[in-house]
Formats: C-alpha cells, sequence, structure tokens
C-alpha cells in the first residue's frame, strides 16, 4: 500500500474525464442539433456536407432565375392576348369595310379605329419586364442548374414584316379592305406561331422548376444524413454519459479515501 500515489483514484479521474468529454458533446450536439460540432467530429462528413449546402443554395438561386423566367413568358403571353383581340377586331373592320352598301364615309370611321387598334398593336411592341424588352425576337439564356448551365428561351418579336403589314394596311376602299384582310391573317397566324413559342418555353420552365425542386429536396436530405443529429440515439448517449459521469464522480471519491487506510497499520 502507497500513500504518494493514488493509482485508483488516477484512473477514476481519468475515466471520469473521458465521461465528461462525451456528455459535453452529446449536450452540444443536442442543443444545436448538429451530429458535427467540430470538424474533428466527422472532418470528411463536414467537408461533403458544405460543399452540398453550397449547391443547395445554387440550385435555390436557379429555382428563382427560372421563376422569374417564368413570370417573363406569363407577362408576354398577356400582352399577346391583347394583341389577339385587336387582331381580330382588324380582321373584322376589313370583312366590314369591304361591304358594297357602306359609302367611304363609313369606310373612313372603320379606317380610324383600324389605325388606332395598330398603334396598340405598336405600343405593345415597347412594353418590357423589370427594363428586359418583352418582344425584342433576341433569346434569353436561363440558367436551369446548380452548374450554371442555360435553356436559351425563344424570343418574340411584335416587329417582324407580318405584323408590320397588318399595322400599315387600309380599309379605307373596299381595294384597300381586301388586301387589309389577307395581312392581318397573315398576322393572326404569327400571332398564334409566337404564343405557341411561348408556351414551349413556358413547358419547359416548368419541367425545370419540378426537377429543381426535387434534386433540391434530395440534397438536403443527403446533407441532413451527414450533420443533423438523431435525437433519439444522442438522448440515449447523453442518458448514457450522464450516469457514468455521476458514477465516476462517485468512484473517484471512493478512491481517493483509499489511502486513509494506511492509517490503521500506522495505530
Amino acid at each position: 500500500m502507497v500513500i504518494n500515489t493514488n493509482i485508483h483514484a488516477q484512473v477514476a479521474a481519468s475515466n471520469l474525464q473521458k465521461s465528461q468529454e462525451l456528455l459535453g458533446k452529446s449536450l452540444a450536439r443536442l442543443s444545436s442539433g448538429s451530429k458535427i460540432v467540430d470538424p474533428a467530429d466527422d472532418a470528411a462528413g463536414l467537408a461533403v456536407s458544405n460543399r452540398m449546402d453550397a449547391q443547395i443554395n445554387r440550385l435555390g438561386a436557379a429555382k428563382s432565375n427560372v421563376l422569374n423566367a417564368l413570370s417573363f413568358t406569363q407577362t408576354q403571353d398577356g400582352y399577346l392576348k391583347k394583341v389577339a383581340k385587336a387582331l381580330d377586331r382588324m380582321s373584322e373592320l376589313a370583312i366590314l369595310a369591304q361591304d358594297v352598301t357602306k359609302t367611304n364615309a363609313d369606310r373612313a370611321l372603320y379606317q380610324k379605329e383600324f389605325e388606332e387598334l395598330g398603334r396598340f398593336i405598336e405600343n405593345t411592341a415597347t412594353k418590357d419586364f423589370n427594363g428586359v424588352s418583352l418582344f425584342t425576337g433576341s433569346p434569353l439564356s436561363v440558367t436551369i442548374d446548380a452548374e450554371g448551365n442555360t435553356f436559351n428561351m425563344n424570343g418574340t418579336d411584335l416587329g417582324v414584316t407580318a405584323y408590320d403589314d397588318a399595322i400599315a394596311s387600309n380599309v379605307s376602299t373596299t381595294t384597300g379592305a381586301a388586301d387589309a384582310l389577307d395581312k392581318v391573317k397573315a398576322a393572326i397566324s404569327q400571332l398564334a406561331e409566337d404564343r405557341a413559342k411561348i408556351g414551349a418555353n413556358q413547358t419547359r420552365l416548368q419541367a425545370t422548376i419540378d426537377q429543381l425542386v426535387l434534386v433540391k429536396e434530395n440534397m438536403n436530405a443527403a446533407s441532413s444524413r451527414i450533420r443533423d443529429v438523431d435525437v433519439a440515439e444522442e438522448s440515449t448517449e447523453y442518458a448514457r454519459n450522464n450516469i457514468l459521469v455521476q458514477s465516476g464522480t462517485a468512484m473517484l471519491a471512493q478512491a481517493n479515501q483509499l489511502p486513509q487506510s494506511v492509517l490503521r497499520l500506522l495505530q
């Protein structure tokens, strides 16, 4: 038996320290909700999770871009619906102006309305969306994923020949009205084609949005499996370590009492 070196107390103290460290780590994990409190807990997992988090953020940004592009096309189509009504009325006026029972004075009134509708179409061609022209005809590159890949969205141009010819036509005479009808019908056909392109753009953009949502969900789930703590499992570890700390503290107290047994030999 020795007095200066209490091996049992040192072992108990060492075990107690380990238990306290594990208990502290369990507390930190439960309070933060994160499995990786320090980089040393899972260095590789932390690196992978950080890359995933950055990719998730980029996916969110890409989704925002695509949603804005979808709003852009919806705004385009909203204007084109009004243009379609204008062209329909212009074609109706072209038919009315060919009525042989109408006088030139009547046709002049038709012409006035025809011109105003043309100006409406010309004005629509100047509209923009957040400073970006809606009807230049130039394709727009939309970022569609976290890697920066793009989709070239078909442009729509209200300044093409079909529209210009319809706007410039005249229904003040029966001959001019017949010619105007052909040109307006050509503009209506062009409009149908343009709206079909916008519909195709919307279909592609909506599919991209659905894909981005799905990929982001999967990436979040993968990152969660690496970083997020399993509360049920960690609660069990916390209870275990808490008991070990309490029992270790009690055993250390007992170990510190062992050298006192030497006093019995000295009596």
